[in-house]
């Protein structure tokens, strides 16, 4: 394979909306975990008493390039202050994590997996010129406690074990040392061969598993690539093989698998938790740059604009811990919960709904998926995701301004002292594609010169359209964006004490109450998308920048049994009870109650 490199948040930045969204995490709670929440203050990382496992690597793995995608120098600080306590409490072994001596054994190595990668991140942000040499320190501990046995993988680690293979490659590719290949060789022995555990994630149980959780099969999903691209090993694209199955048999209209936490079937009322999110779309981050295919690059779009911003609140100060397609309420259960594996309050916008690993992961995602927009090899640069991005490579300067995906129209400027080739991925969903006015033929690969400064406009047009999903229901998309029903709700706020951590707004807990109709079917065409401007809040619930109008009609759709805040998996009834009106669909991001798997009743008479 011929991978591409990513670029650093010294030569790749986020402009437009895509940097307003950065600025709403960093003023949100991602911003904010080292002040008012202990797991992370207060952490055992830092020499403090709390959580000194994977939070603060998983918090430190967003909010560093968070920091220096925005050039925050408050922010660079407070992360560097956690760096410089990681790097100093290193052993002189090379052990790196907050356990004693003696514990080792006992602590899941999942931990050394997960702060080896973020200390990549870090390199790549700050080149802290201590880091090279700590990982190597690290991984040379972790490769001779596994070939000892005096340490094995085991539980998250034996189910991530891949995770390990980012920092491996960063070493191999300074130093190329042999010992680094039989690391890996070592964790993928130790792994789990998922490729075997297929046949549990076609018939999902209510039983929590190691082989069906969903995080884990997010993660797993890159595994292949990082493998080939480090030993030369031929690829055989295993990672298309298994999302197949997933797809088929846990896949949802937003390109996620359900997962709460494990496999949960087609069903629109399981949900999928947000590690899932964050870390599915780092594996297709991965899988696109290893392998240059197209499809990951646009499947990583359909969760960047859908699943991740639909389970934030506006401003990024809540989330949940799992989203449903069809989310009628927001509010925790009185008794048994709908999902198969998680708690009563999964739902709920909030600090650490069901559990803290969400708090500490999610910021990953919109700072890596800036991180992108271009990636390069040899004389050639890609232009992988069109979002609003500024690319400063030596001597080559380029500007993409776009509002995509609210709009289609991308403007590149380009300005460049040595010549290179850039090339647009454009989306497999563009209809009448034009550049600077005119068809393209073949490939849209662009070939520039020392001295050159051009411009290049791309416009084309993207029709609405059904996709059909299980159980007789449809879902409406256009192009990147998905599309539901949106249900107006009011907010119920909690602020309370437990465990020793303080719930206050805006970093309290939020129900979301009902209060508009959602018991829909569709029931004739599709507008054309209407567009405005894109406004400071860009997935904004109050006013989307894009929206379609439906023509729907009420049915008898009913509740799940047993349930008064869970509409039914599928409808009762889909006879029409009423005439058919007119709704504003608006983007699932958005839409924090929706509806979005609806049946289409076109032609049935009440």
């Amino acid at each position: 394979m011929q991978a591409w490199d990513f670029y650093t948040t010294n030569e790749l930045k986020a402009r437009g909306w895509l940097k307003r969204q950065l600025e709403i995490q960093a003023s949100g709670l991602c911003g904010h975990l080292d002040s008012v929440w202990p797991d992370v203050r207060d952490s055992a990382w830092i020499g403090g008493s709390r959580e000194g496992w994977e939070r603060v690597p998983y918090w430190l793995d967003g909010f560093i390039p968070l920091a220096y995608l925005l050039e925050d120098r408050d922010m660079i600080a407070r992360a560097g202050r956690y760096v410089d306590a990681i790097l100093r409490a290193q052993r002189p072994d090379g052990w790196i994590c907050p356990c004693k001596d003696e514990e080792r054994s006992g602590y899941d190595p999942w931990a050394i997996l997960l702060i080896s990668k973020v200390l990549t991140v870090c390199y790549d942000c700050s080149k802290d010129v201590r880091i090279p040499e700590v990982l190597y320190r690290l991984l040379r501990n972790a490769y001779e406690l596994l070939q000892s046995g005096e340490i094995r993988l085991f539980n998250w680690g034996k189910f991530r074990y891949f995770e390990g293979l980012i920092a491996v490659r960063f070493l191999y590719a300074r130093c190329g040392e042999d010992w680094l290949l039989r690391l890996a060789a070592l964790l993928k022995a130790q792994g789990t061969d998922y490729g075997s555990l297929t046949g549990l994630w076609k018939t999902p149980l209510n039983r929590w598993r190691f082989e069906t959780h969903i995080v884990n099969i997010a993660m797993m999903l890159k595994a292949e690539a990082l493998e080939c691209t480090l030993t030369g090993a031929p690829y055989t694209d295993q990672a298309e093989a298994l999302h197949k199955i997933l797809e088929r048999y846990n896949g949802t209209p937003v390109g996620l698998f359900t997962g709460d936490e494990c496999l949960s079937g087609l069903s629109p009322i399981q949900g999928t938790e947000l590690c899932a999110v964050v870390e599915q779309m780092y594996a297709y981050e991965w899988l696109y740059a290893c392998t240059g295919e197209d499809k990951w690059a646009e499947r990583l779009e359909l969760l960047a604009f859908n699943a991740l911003p639909a389970a934030c609140s506006d401003d990024m100060w809540a989330h949940q811990y799992v989203q449903m397609s069809n989310q009628i309420a927001c509010e925790i259960f009185p008794g048994k919960p709908v999902f198969r594996t998680n708690g009563a309050d999964a739902h709920i916008f909030g600090l650490e709904p069901n559990f803290g690993c969400c708090t500490a992961n999610f910021g990953q995602g919109w700072p890596k998926f800036a991180l992108s927009a271009f990636l390069h090899r040899g004389d050639t640069v890609v232009s992988a995701v069109p979002v609003p991005s500024e690319l400063t490579d030596g001597g080559i300067h380029i500007v993409l301004e776009t509002d995509y995906p609210f709009e289609n129209r991308l403007v590149y400027t380009v300005e460049t002292d040595r010549p290179f080739t850039l090339v647009v991925r454009a989306p497999s969903f563009a209809e009448n594609l034009t550049v600077n006015g005119e068809a393209p033929s073949g490939e849209l690969r662009f070939s520039f010169r020392a001295g050159d400064r051009r411009t290049l406009e791309l416009r084309f047009g993207v029709t609405p359209r059904f996709a059909s999903r299980p159980h007789g229901l449809s879902a409406v998309r256009c192009g990147s964006l998905v599309f539901s029903v949106p249900i107006a709700y009011e907010k119920r706020v909690h602020e309370y004490v437990r465990d020793g951590v303080e719930r206050k707004a805006p970093y309290c807990d939020y129900e979301y109450l009902p209060r508009s109709d959602w018991n829909y079917a569709y029931c004739g065409s599709l507008s054309a998308p209407a567009r405005k401007a894109v406004g400071k809040v860009p997935f904004s619930s109050e006013a989307p920048p894009v929206v379609l109008r439906a023509s729907v009609r009420k049915i008898g759709w009913g509740y799940e049994d047993g349930y008064e805040t869970v509409c039914a998996k599928v409808p009762h009834c889909v006879v029409p009870v009423s005439e058919p009106e007119e709704v504003l669909l608006y983007p699932y991001g958005c839409a924090k109650l929706r509806m979005t798997e609806l049946p289409v009743v076109d032609g049935i008479k009440p």
